[in-house]
């Protein structure tokens, strides 16, 4: 990993005192020796202290002339307390605790007769607790039992979360109650803060650390957005239909029903669906400030994610990168799908390990591991000593014309002459991708000829159309295919890659109303002839300026590129390797005002490929190696189908 800004070694104060003494008696390697290297299970999690707070954050969004305070539930070892020592926080912020519930399960908050937590959703507290840490659930503004407005990642979201890191480090207040109360501080943790949490609770973790709040020192976001203008939209062409404001709807409590009305019109005003980029979604970009990130990052998204889709990881990686933020990535084949329930044992082990070195300073050897964990297979998996490793660079390859019109070739020398192809909104990726050897009307597809040896994409690609419309508007799509037999999980399935077993197994303590024990999953997999690897859409009207679109004048030649998203990826020797150029991409983006025809410039489009051994690796794995594919339908998942447009899981 690279190095961070900030110090490695972060202890507590007993572990540093221990460290201390032994550096006192013992030779360097001995003392390194005795320094604890895992929290251990010592603290009853029956006995835990259960509490509640309401943090005030500063804001009165919901109009009532009194600033909101939001909900934090706390979960706390009762041991470490009486002795006098203090505990670091997980902490888990989120707009789903009692409208949808979090993980496989749907669990939500359940609370006693004196509002005090009983059931804690996820496994987060029942297994670290006991280790010495506290685990905090925050409901967020607008949501469950907290004051305010939900606005969907904007200032609302991020400050009601980051004033509970605020008070943890003493910097806020806070009551024992939701009215009135009395004031209370966290005296028994040191304000060490780790945020976790999948979709919208990892977003919000992405966003609080983008301000750069002190006292949180990492962050584990789970498929989470980095760009909200991103969820709705790309580059113009509108992923959904809906908008922010409804999303607010679907997770807001009674109370904020009845009083953010004018919030809700805000965030409707704001998001046109002409997919111009306005202060809104300025607001709610927290890649532009990633330069302002203190805490670390582990990193874990499903490459096959069409809900929160992988282009957010991208963005984010490579910010944080320039800015020298210490990372670490997993990614999985499946689709939105929390890696508790595709890849048990070792997550829990290496979220233990990870919070154990950020949170209480353990030098157990995580920070000098391999960066990358990467699912290759279903439930097979490598690393990457960096990721993207070391050696990639990009590679710019070229569609050509080939024997039959729409099925032409892919290579590193420039084509020349057109394809043309009409958007059909009824077809997506995988009706052209399973038709990808034989011409058909609505896409054009490019195949290099079989690889003689394999070939790595790892990073983010990029493809530059140059297309001419015949109508006022136009969508486009770009699509990445691994074209060869394979087995892989099969994220279009509802589950999107797994299934629920009905044993269970257990990761913690129990109390009769938290249960550690969680339902087990194995892989969902599908036989395929092909892999869509990576994909990109845009509008074509805005080709000039990404902040607003234009009419596009019929006839005419405009130039785009379009940002795919991010994945890893082998195309294994004797397969092929694919682009798609076609329109509407069914379910998941919208179509256009019309039917448009675009004829393809092929001399003036290319694709950009992120190559581990770059252009050199594409020279010598298609080297020797000819034939056009035989024509034949192609069998993949299923289509996409319609994504349910709530970032939740």
């Amino acid at each position: 990993m690279p190095k961070r800004t900030r110090s490695t070694i972060r202890r507590t104060l007993v572990t540093a005192a221990v460290a201390a003494l032994t550096a006192t008696f013992l030779t360097p390697a001995a003392a390194r020796a005795a320094a604890p290297q895992e929290s251990r299970p010592v603290y009853s999690y029956a006995d835990a202290v259960r509490e509640s707070v309401w943090v005030d954050t500063g804001l009165d969004e919901d109009g009532d002339g009194r600033t909101d305070r939001v909900a934090a539930d706390i979960v706390r070892p009762a041991e470490p307390a009486r002795q006098g020592r203090k505990v670091p926080v997980v902490m888990d912020a989120s707009p789903y605790y009692s409208c949808c519930g979090r993980g496989n399960e749907s669990q939500r908050k359940t609370y006693d007769a004196q509002g005090h937590v009983v059931q804690m959703p996820l496994f987060y507290d029942n297994y670290f607790v006991p280790r010495g840490y506290a685990f905090v659930g925050v409901d967020l503004a607008g949501t469950n039992r907290s004051d305010g407005c939900v606005d969907v990642g904007g200032r609302s979201d991020i400050l009601s979360a980051k004033a509970v890191v605020d008070w943890l480090n003493g910097r806020a207040r806070a009551y024992t109650s939701r009215t009135g109360g009395t004031p209370v501080t966290a005296g028994w943790t040191n304000g060490r803060t780790g945020m976790i949490g999948k979709s919208w609770d990892g977003t919000i973790a992405n966003g609080v650390a983008a301000t750069g709040v002190k006292g949180l020192r990492t962050i584990v976001p789970i498929s989470a957005i980095s760009s909200w203008y991103d969820y709705y939209f790309a580059q113009g062409a509108p992923l959904y239909e809906g908008g922010p404001d409804e999303l607010a709807g679907y997770v807001e409590s009674a109370d904020a029903q009845a009083h953010c009305a004018a919030v809700r019109q805000k965030l409707a005003d704001g998001s046109p669906r002409s997919g111009d980029r306005t202060p809104l979604w300025t607001e709610r970009d927290y890649v532009k400030d990633a330069a302002k990130v203190r805490a670390s990052v582990f990193l874990v998204h499903g490459m096959q994610d069409l809900n929160v889709r992988t282009k957010h990881f991208g963005q984010w990686w490579d910010a944080l990168a320039r800015h020298g933020v210490e990372r670490k990535i997993w990614l999985s084949q499946t689709g939105h799908v929390d890696p508790f329930d595709y890849r048990r044992g070792a997550w829990v082990d290496t979220l233990h390990r990870w919070f154990d070195h950020e949170l209480l300073g353990y030098d157990n050897g995580i920070d000098r591991e391999p960066m990358a964990d990467i699912e290759r297979h279903p439930d097979q998996w490598v690393t990457s000593a960096a990721w993207p490793p070391r050696g990639t660079r990009t590679a710019v390859l070229h569609p050509a014309a080939g024997g039959q019109a729409g099925v032409g070739t892919l290579g590193p020398r420039p084509g020349t002459g057109t394809e043309s192809f009409t958007d059909d909104p009824a077809l997506s990726e995988t009706d052209w991708a399973a038709h990808l050897t034989t011409a058909t009307p609505e896409k054009a597809g490019f195949l290099t000829a079989p690889l003689t040896r394999d070939l790595r994409l790892s990073g983010s690609s990029t493809v530059t159309v140059t297309a001419t419309p015949t109508t006022g508007s136009a969508h486009l799509s770009a699509v990445l295919v691994d074209v060869g037999p394979d087995t892989i999980r099969d994220y279009a399935d509802r589950a999107e890659g797994i299934t629920t077993l009905t044993e269970r197994s257990c990761w913690g303590g129990s109390t009769a109303g938290d249960s550690a024990c969680f339902k087990e999953t194995a892989a969902k997999t599908a036989a395929v002839d092909y892999t869509v690897v990576s994909r990109g859409w845009a509008d074509l009207g805005h080709y000039a300026w990404p902040a607003r679109g234009v009419p596009l004048t019929p006839g005419r030649a405009y130039a785009i590129t379009l940002d795919l998203a991010a994945t890893d990826h082998v195309v294994p020797a004797g397969h092929r390797l694919a682009l798609i150029v076609a329109g509407t991409d069914k379910d998941l983006i919208d179509p256009p005002a019309g039917r448009p025809t675009l004829t393809v410039d092929l001399s003036r489009t290319t694709a950009t490929v992120p190559l581990v051994g770059g252009a050199g690796a594409f020279v010598r794995a298609t080297s020797g190696s000819t034939g056009a594919p035989a024509p034949r339908v192609l069998d993949g998942v299923g289509a996409p189908g319609t994504v349910r447009h709530v970032p939740v899981g």
